[in-house]
């Protein structure tokens, strides 16, 4: 299948220039899909291999690169307040969803690592509006493993201000952790776009502040979600994506956990085990996209496997708790193609 790439770049509230780019079918898209990449992470070329086999299936897939990172103007990899990644991101993902040719289509958040608690507050800012979210090992509590002490937290905070810019947080290389297969590790190590150097102090603080209000809030996540992780992962706890589905208040949610996959599913394990991955994404939105508003029964795992992926089976007393609950500018086209977080301490994660 055919599929149009093209970038574009737009300025946001504070007069930031940030990159954007999109996938997309030369056919009408079947829904939408709004990609959200991980800390130090970037769009067009990391993300590529995601946007090209979700349009492949015939998505409309939109990215932007975070104010400071990828291809976006600011401070590389400052991140003043999590507030302005959620608000860039809505205005321009709403921007999109509001064109003539896109009205009428479904939305679907796509958010892998600390995209995860970026789809996810996207979903708290405006809970009616997306029609589900696909999160791959996200960020969304601090593991109990890891979780920093408060007189640590305390004491950096007391200098946030004064030094915010500073990489003074003892960084651990993530990406040997996070990528199985080596040549796939290689090329994203020689990614120029993918900030590798050491965090700067408020970007840590603000992660951390933004996990833990997650993690108190996950009862308020109510849209249909499908979170995917690998039981392998040294970078972000599975047990997170585990209370996500165990707390979250969604009458429609799926996990699924991968033995011995490690934190990069979509582009660092080896080919055959990333098709995995993709052909259960696209089989989730393909789903979601043709049932309309209707619920689809919740799933858990049992430690049944097949092809080294956890089977999943419907739990008859999670369907009828589930029943129980109330539910309350042009872009310039450049070309085709053919179809994280263990905690925040003081060692922390250069990239995720």
């Amino acid at each position: 299948m055919e599929v149009e790439y093209q970038e574009d770049y737009i300025r946001n509230s504070r007069g930031v220039q940030l990159f954007t780019c999109r996938w997309l079918p030369f056919s009408s898209p079947k829904a939408l899909v709004f990609l959200c990449h991980g800390y130090g992470m970037e769009c067009s070329s990391f993300m590529r291999g995601c946007g090209v086999k979700l349009a492949c299936a015939g998505y409309a897939v939109f990215g932007i690169d975070y104010e400071g990172h990828g291809r976006s103007r600011g401070a590389r990899c400052y991140i003043k307040k999590f507030d302005n990644i959620i608000a860039d991101c809505y205005d321009f993902f709403k921007s999109i969803c509001v064109q003539e040719e896109y009205r009428d289509k479904r939305r679907f958040l796509y958010g892998e690592s600390m995209g995860g608690a970026v789809s996810l507050l996207l979903h708290n800012k405006d809970p009616y509006f997306w029609n589900g979210a696909v999160l791959v090992a996200p960020m969304c509590k601090i593991s109990e493993k890891v979780k920093p002490h408060p007189l640590v937290v305390n004491l950096l905070t007391r200098v946030e201000e004064l030094i915010p810019k500073w990489k003074i947080v003892p960084t651990k290389d993530v990406i040997d952790s996070a990528f199985k297969d080596p040549v796939k590790r290689e090329e994203i190590r020689h990614n120029k776009l993918i900030y590798q150097d050491k965090p700067r102090l408020k970007t840590a603080l603000e992660m951390l502040r933004t996990s833990m209000s997650l993690e108190d809030s996950l009862h308020e996540v109510t849209l249909p979600f499908f979170v995917l992780h690998g039981e392998a992962d040294t970078v972000t706890d599975p047990e997170v994506s585990i209370a996500l589905y165990e707390k979250a208040g969604s009458r429609d949610k799926t996990i699924k956990l991968y033995p011995g996959m490690w934190h990069g599913l979509t582009s660092g394990e080896p080919d055959e085990n990333i098709e995995i991955v993709f052909a259960d994404i696209i089989a989730w939105l393909d789903k979601h996209t043709e049932i309309g508003d209707s619920v689809s029964s919740v799933q858990r795992p049992t430690h049944a496997f097949d092809n080294g992926v956890v089977r999943l089976v419907t739990s008859a007393a999670s369907q009828e708790n589930a029943r129980k609950k109330q539910e309350p500018r042009r872009t310039k086209s450049y070309g085709r193609y053919f179809c994280g977080l263990r905690g925040l301490r003081l060692q922390h994660h250069s990239a995720m």
